[in-house]
């Protein structure tokens, strides 16, 4: 009976241990924090039109990501956006640029270390779709956007970077 015991107190613990540990290894990262773009480290390919964010204010509460994001305006000036993300795989929608719609959906690299976004927007009777990978960095200070926009000659790729305020 005492060995009977030993055995399941060790056994109770293995478990105990490999739920602790593997509840980190499988937890999705937090972009939670205020966030600005680190021109430097970016890569805007060959585009001279600069429409990424400045600055990200990015809020992850339970299965809703919501980015108040600001950007470079037309005129000069600066445009806010404010959107929400269902982090369970659910479709959302939120408003783009002309009142169009973005419709997108999250889904997880299989490590869960690097959400993608895939958004789409019809304009003028034709579909647009975007992809975005964001990874957070193992320090929790740097959030990289591989962004992979396509166009009718061929793919645009940006690299942006932030980093934590």
């Amino acid at each position: 009976m005492k060995i009977f015991s030993l055995i399941s107190i060790r056994n109770l613990s293995g478990l105990f241990i490999f739920f602790l540990t593997s509840a980190g290894l499988f937890a999705q990262p937090n972009f939670s924090g205020k966030w600005s773009l680190n021109e430097s480290q970016s890569d805007f390919g060959n585009s001279e039109f600069r429409m990424a964010a400045v600055t990200m204010d990015i809020a992850q509460n339970g299965n809703i990501l919501t980015v108040e994001s600001t950007q470079p305006g037309f005129d000069g000036g600066e445009m806010q956006q404010s959107a929400k993300y269902n982090l369970d795989g659910q479709p959302c929608e939120n408003a783009g640029f002309m009142d169009m719609v973005r419709k997108s959906v999250i889904t997880w690299e299989d490590n869960k270390n690097s959400m993608i976004v895939t958004t789409t927007m019809a304009f003028e009777g034709n579909e647009f779709k975007t992809t975005e990978t964001w990874k957070l960095s193992a320090d929790s200070k740097t959030i990289t956007i591989d962004q992979v926009m396509p166009m009718y000659d061929g793919d645009m790729k940006l690299k942006l970077v932030y980093d934590k305020k």
